[in-house]
Formats: C-alpha cells, structure tokens, sequence
C-alpha cells in the first residue's frame, strides 16, 4: 500500500526522550477518513507506553489517543463525514467487527483483539505498529471517527476521548440517575471528569480524597460535599450511603475504607488501577451483597454518546495547553501529580 511520510513525536527506546521523527501513514482506502490533526491530549498511559512499563511497547512508540481534527480527505466510500468536520479519534482505530462484543457495539472488548491508536499491529501496513496522536495527520476507518460537536472548545474536548469516556461509560453502564449519591475517589484527570458528569447526571457528588486542600476546585468542578478518606470519623459517617462509587486511583490501594461507604447491593467501579490491588477483607463485599467491577474505556457508540452528551452540557476537560517541544517536561510534571487537569499538545507547535 502506498504510504506518505508525515511529521511526528516519538521514544526510539523507553529510557530516551521523545524526539521529533518522521513516520508513515497510509493513503486513504475507500472507508477511509484522513484528519489534520490540531490537538492531542496527553494521557498517563502515554508514559507508561513511552517507558514500557506494561512491558508490551514496540519502539519507536508515538503517542496519543485523544485526538482532534479536521478532516481533509474521505474515502469514496465514507457518507459519515465530509471535508471541514471537525472530529475525534480515541483509543482505537480497527477491531474485528464480527465477534459478540463487536455487534454489542463493545469495541473495546474484541475477542480478536481490538487496533489502539497507538503500538498495536497495524494491518495496513505490514511489520509497523499504530502510530499515535502526536503527529500531524492520521488516517482512520470512518467508523471508528467521531463526531466533535461545534459548541465545545476544541482543546478541551481533546481528553474526553480518553479520560471523557473511561469516566462516562461506568456512571452511564450503572445508571446513576438523579438523586444517587456518587463518590468519586481522586481528583486527577479522570476524578475531574467524573465529578462533571456525575453532577451533569443530578447526581449528589462527593468527591473523596486524601488532600483537603482539593475541596474547593472539587467544589468548582461541581462536587456537593468533600470527604478526605484520612479522616475517620468523617469517613464513619457516611457509611452504607454511596450509591455508587468511581474509583480513579491509580496505583493499589487499601479498598476495604472505600468498601464500607457503599449501600446493600451497590457497585464501585475501577478505572485507573491497572496493578495489583492490596488484598481486602471479603465481609466487607459478603456483608453487604456488594460488588467490586472494572471498566475500560467504552465503545464507539457510548463514546459518541458521551460527546453528544458534553455538548448538551457544555462539558469539556480543564486543560493546560502546550507546545509539542515541551512534552518531556509535561510527562515529568504528569508523573509528580503537577497539573491541573489535563495536558493538551497544540499540535500547530509540530508544524
């Protein structure tokens, strides 16, 4: 297949830098859509892919899944978009489209194994992996592009693509209704989602956190009330209350204080804990018909769902914005907790 050679960020190994580098995309097939890329999130999977930390990365790795863009050229095939639209791309690009998660429209799950934006096999172009968002043009199946809507800011629709939808799409799975009382356990680049769209939904948010100091941009980001977990007796208070709990810490941690904030038959969900998890006490799950689940991502509908649904709300992510030059300094700043709340490149700065 032909191939264009267009400009790019990436690491050559995971423990160098990223650098500029020259990378090859694809010509436009007949589903085609080819995007000018003018901003891209920086998520903390960027770094762990980067620094190989999931021990899976083929170098060079070029990052990025939160992607908007216009698009420039369409397949003769494509009705979904035409030249001008302004769209998104996130986690993924291809998966199998026949296996039952695939008709369930639950990409994200491919019994075949779903196509990330970013280091996995790509089937266009023999012996590469997927290259990222940190580019300047990217070429996408029309069904795994979306649709931006006009009203949000273009930068700081950027993270909803990742961070956005691996927020939404538990509150939305586990239909958190007006009324509920929401805990939100971290107040970082997924947490402050979360607590938007909780409270988007008429949910009571509590956002939870082991810093005081957080209360009052937990507040401005639509949290009713702060509960700082190190508090004992603030944290015996609301026992057996939570109607549902997002779970965004990162690393593992102890669940049983979290576990016993839940009701009879109520559900926290884990979104950022990708390790192992500190063992907790089973009565505290048994006791009260409680339940742990996990969710990743969400497919192209829900994804589409939760973007129409920011631009019923106005909703998009705190950012800081920055030159691609400076990326090294942000995955530095992202790994000390330095930034509020998400990183977003100007992708102007690569061309």
């Amino acid at each position: 297949m032909a191939t264009t050679t267009v400009k790019a960020y990436g690491a050559a190994a995971a423990t160098e830098d990223l650098k500029p580098l020259d990378i090859q995309r694809r010509a436009v097939g007949t589903a085609d859509i080819k995007i000018d890329i003018t901003y891209c999130g920086v998520c903390h999977s960027d770094i762990h892919a980067v620094r190989n930390d999931w021990k899976g990365s083929k170098y060079p790795v070029v990052p990025g899944h939160e992607i908007i863009g216009r698009v420039v050229e369409v397949g003769n095939g494509v009705h979904s978009h035409k030249v001008g639209d302004l769209v998104g791309v996130g986690c993924m690009v291809d998966s199998c489209q026949t296996c039952s998660p695939c008709k369930q429209d639950l990409e994200q799950f491919c019994e075949n194994g779903a196509t990330f934006t970013y280091n996995s096999p790509d089937k266009h172009i023999e012996g590469k992996e997927t290259y990222g968002g940190y580019s300047t043009s990217v070429v996408v199946n029309e069904k795994f592009v979306l649709r931006i809507p006009k009203n949000l800011d273009e930068a700081g629709a950027a993270p909803l693509l990742c961070a956005g939808v691996t927020t939404f799409s538990p509150l939305n799975h586990w239909k958190v209704k007006k009324g509920d009382k929401v805990g939100v356990i971290g107040l970082g680049g997924l947490g402050h989602m979360g607590v938007k769209f909780a409270n988007a939904m008429g949910a009571h948010v509590v956002m939870i956190t082991t810093s005081p100091e957080k209360g009052k941009d937990a507040k401005r980001l639509g949290a009713h009330e702060v509960l700082v977990s190190k508090d004992e007796e603030e944290m015996k208070k609301h026992h057996n209350s939570f109607d549902f709990i997002l779970n965004t810490i990162p690393v593992g941690h102890e669940m049983d204080p979290y576990l016993a904030l839940l009701k009879i038959d109520t559900t926290m969900v884990l979104v950022g804990a990708v390790e192992a998890l500190k063992p907790f006490h089973g009565g505290n799950i048994i006791a009260g018909r409680k339940r742990i689940a996990g969710s990743l991502i969400g497919g192209i509908k829900e994804t589409q769902e939760m973007l129409d649904f920011c631009g019923e709300h106005n909703i998009t992510s705190d950012i800081e914005l920055i030159d691609i030059k400076d990326i090294n300094t942000a995955y530095e700043r992202v790994t000390d907790n330095d930034v509020k709340y998400r990183f977003v490149i100007d992708m102007k700065s690569l061309k």
